[in-house]
């Protein structure tokens, strides 16, 4: 992982890929978000979405994962060439959280993070804020998911 001083506004970060299928949307859905177009395809056929689809927090979920294995990735590679990584610290939150399009079984989504800006923390000399717009694509090339984020990201040391 980079450190704070090193991060370029503009810079684009792929995550990875999820297929969401029909098994992995009614698991989850029979959990957090039981309506009927995400748990039953006939249901769904019914609904305004006219198909089987996953439930907008589940989108960001899988957003959340890619983004806590792409840092372990890093972090990984970083001490692997014997450099010592930054850390992330918390988020201080999200906005304009929006879902574009509908998530569909069958559908992959490609999940990317991009620099918008960033900062120096004034209350906290040792981190910095970086905001990051995020996005999920499906594979027609359509958006279906995005929020802009913010995370305090360690500056380095000295």
């Amino acid at each position: 992982m980079n450190y704070f001083e090193d991060l370029e506004i503009g810079h684009v970060v792929e995550l990875g890929q999820h297929y969401f299928s029909a098994d992995f949307i009614k698991n989850y859905a029979r959990v957090y978000d039981p309506q009927s177009f995400h748990l039953d395809e006939a249901a769904a056929a019914e609904s305004h979405f006219g198909a089987l689809c996953a439930s907008g927090w589940q989108t960001g979920g899988v957003w959340m994962r890619l983004m806590v294995e792409h840092v372990k990735s890093e972090t990984q590679k970083a001490m692997a060439e014997g450099r010592k990584p930054a850390t992330l610290g918390p988020s201080p939150g999200f906005r304009d959280l929006k879902w574009l399009k509908p998530v569909y079984a069958g559908d992959t989504i490609t999940y990317f993070s991009t620099i918008t800006g960033k900062r120096e923390s004034v209350s906290k000399p040792r981190w910095g804020l970086v905001t990051h717009h995020n996005t999920g694509v499906n594979q027609k090339g359509e958006r279906v998911f995005e929020f802009l984020g913010t995370v305090f990201w360690e500056r380095r040391p000295g």
